[in-house]
């Protein structure tokens, strides 16, 4: 990958003070804040189970990569229906049962890989697949920022004014601060308006540990959960494209595939054994290296230690939480923009011909399947599941770059 249009890029976090970095990474705290809570919220996953693993997690992950991957794992969206259906049948902790085989399924893969060469799977993902798939990875978030957004488009005008002056106009520490001063400057108007609702703050205790549910295992919750991973493996292999393609590193081959799959699938089996989500590398967090140039894995790894504090001092969360829900959505606007437009700059990095009808229908069936809200059922061992959005695109997408002749 060509380095050039990084050059300006802040990899070692040591050049700059403690302080500095510590903003930073609560940068990262805040951007994963809303969406890693909203998966218990739905599902009802304890909010403080989830940020503490969220964190332990990501160290996690950071210590299995040889802490070479700037990388936040967030809750996963993709086990959130599965989820729901053990948690009816019999109860979350069955339900936890099944994420843990789930992550257990990333190290039969990352032993596949391990044992056959990385090269073997790198040569299913040129730049006609990967392009197209970081493009599917942002933009099949922009409803998730639009949603948001549309809960008061007054305080996501403002935040999205604030972040796109911070980066375009200022320079030096300020401007790699955006999504800070941007939640600064929403939050304060919020006050000014009175929008900002202070109960959950004052009813929320000091210091507290977590309501840790251990997992049960069963076969039928195992089997309804756990081969979704399936889907979200592959979704793995396309966010851990787009981080490299972030920073301009080659993260496939060093550390290497197996042990991004060993540290995400490790996260998901200690989250969930506990009472956590499962556990994904975040694009939230991709576009906010995207957008601030700061690339040290290190201050992921200070975002960690502050999701587990989030996870041991409800009170924080809880001040976190007052944050309205449109501030976090205008700048996610701009966040998740950024990861579909590493994906346009991979296609035109790497001269994609797009006047070859093969690329054309390449990229075409991924962009339709991706975001188009195709869904392919599926029956394994008597239980129905199904692989849908960026995972159907991506497996569809191979497939036609296989069979189609150059």
């Amino acid at each position: 990958m060509s380095t050039d249009n990084n050059a300006d890029a802040l990899r070692d976090a040591s050049l700059i003070s403690n302080p500095k970095k510590v903003v930073l990474g609560m940068q990262h705290t805040f951007t994963m804040f809303g969406a890693t809570v909203l998966v218990p919220l739905i599902t009802g996953l304890d909010i403080s189970v989830t940020l503490l693993m969220a964190g332990l997690g990501t160290l996690l992950f950071h210590f299995v990569t040889k802490k070479k991957v700037p990388v936040f794992l967030g809750s996963s969206f993709a086990f959130i229906a599965p989820i729901l259906a053990v948690a009816g049948m019999s109860d979350l902790a069955h339900a936890q049962g099944g994420l843990v085989v789930a992550g257990l399924m990333y190290l039969v893969l990352a032993g596949l890989i391990y044992a056959f060469g990385v090269e073997n799977v790198i040569k299913y993902f040129p730049p006609v697949i990967t392009g197209p798939i970081i493009i599917v990875i942002g933009l099949k978030l922009a409803p998730v920022a639009i949603n948001m957004a549309s809960a008061d488009w007054l305080l996501a005008t403002v935040a999205f004014i604030i972040v796109t002056i911070v980066t375009i106009y200022t320079k030096g520490f300020i401007k790699v601060i955006p999504v800070i001063i941007g939640l600064m400057g929403g939050y304060l108007v919020a006050l000014l308006m009175g929008k900002v609702d202070f109960s959950p703050v004052a009813s929320a205790a000091w210091v507290g540990l977590p309501n840790f549910t251990i997992a049960k295992f069963d076969v039928t919750a195992v089997m309804t959960v756990a081969p979704v991973a399936l889907a979200t493996m592959v979704e793995h292999i396309g966010d851990v494209l787009a981080i490299g393609a972030t920073v301009d590193k080659d993260f496939m081959k060093d550390p290497g595939l197996h042990r991004t799959l060993i540290g995400d699938g490790l996260a998901t089996s200690l989250s969930a054994m506990f009472g956590g989500p499962a556990n994904t590398t975040y694009s939230e967090n991709t576009g906010v290296l995207a957008l601030t140039r700061v690339f040290d894995p290190v201050i992921m790894r200070i975002a960690a230690v502050f999701a587990i504090c989030l996870g041991l001092i409800p009170k924080m969360s809880a001040l976190i939480s007052t944050i309205p829900v449109g501030v976090i959505g205008g700048i996610s606007i701009i966040l998740f923009g950024m990861i579909a437009g590493i994906g346009v700059r991979t296609l035109v990095e790497r001269a994609v011909d797009f006047t070859k009808s093969r690329n054309l229908l390449i990229a075409a069936v991924i962009f339709v399947l991706g975001l188009g809200g195709a869904v392919l059922p599926v029956k394994f061992a008597q239980v129905d599941f199904t692989i849908e959005g960026m995972a159907l695109a991506a497996i569809i997408g191979i497939i036609l770059n296989i069979i189609l002749p150059e």
